[in-house]
């Protein structure tokens, strides 16, 4: 009868450890984002073709909350303080962060990123546009051909999710 008791105990540890041991798995399954600005989550997310879509629809004055993914095309070397993320067929986005309250790594160029925030459109000035490719570390003769304004995809982020 003791032995049958042993038993049972063992044979419920070993149930129990493989049951964690299965769990572990769909842990490190997960994508592990670094997280800046508010916390956000990787669900609801439209693609970077979506929010082109949506941005064809706003005209000047128009808001949309919306959250969605992308990969980096440009992130300002001075601070982190913007970035500039893809939106297929050679458009993207300006993002800009929240009362400029968070910015995000010198080195995210290229990587994958996730954001929520407002998503607006903007003309900016020649002299803001000047002031990007400085930060942007473009040259004096590039920088010097900068001459019209730009009718700009903006986006306010409040969060920031980046993929390592």
């Amino acid at each position: 009868m003791r032995k049958l008791v042993l038993l049972t105990c063992f044979l419920a540890m070993v149930a129990c450890k493989e049951e964690k041991k299965e769990g572990d798995d769909k842990e490190q399954a997960k994508i592990e984002y670094a997280s800046f600005g508010e916390k956000i989550t990787d669900e609801n997310v439209i693609s970077k073709e979506e929010m082109a879509a949506k941005f064809e629809n706003l005209k000047a004055g128009d808001t949309v909350a919306v959250k969605f993914a992308s990969n980096i095309n440009e992130v300002c070397k001075a601070k982190g303080c913007w970035m500039k993320l893809d939106l297929g067929d050679a458009k993207e986005s300006m993002v800009r962060f929240k009362d400029y309250g968070f910015f995000v790594p010198l080195d995210a160029d290229k990587k994958d990123v996730i954001v929520n925030g407002r998503a607006y459109v903007t003309e900016t000035s020649v002299e803001e546009l000047q002031h990007f490719a400085k930060d942007a570390g473009k040259t004096e003769e590039e920088i010097a051909k900068i001459t019209e304004p730009k009718f700009t995809y903006a986006f306010e982020a409040d969060g920031v999710l980046l993929k390592p």
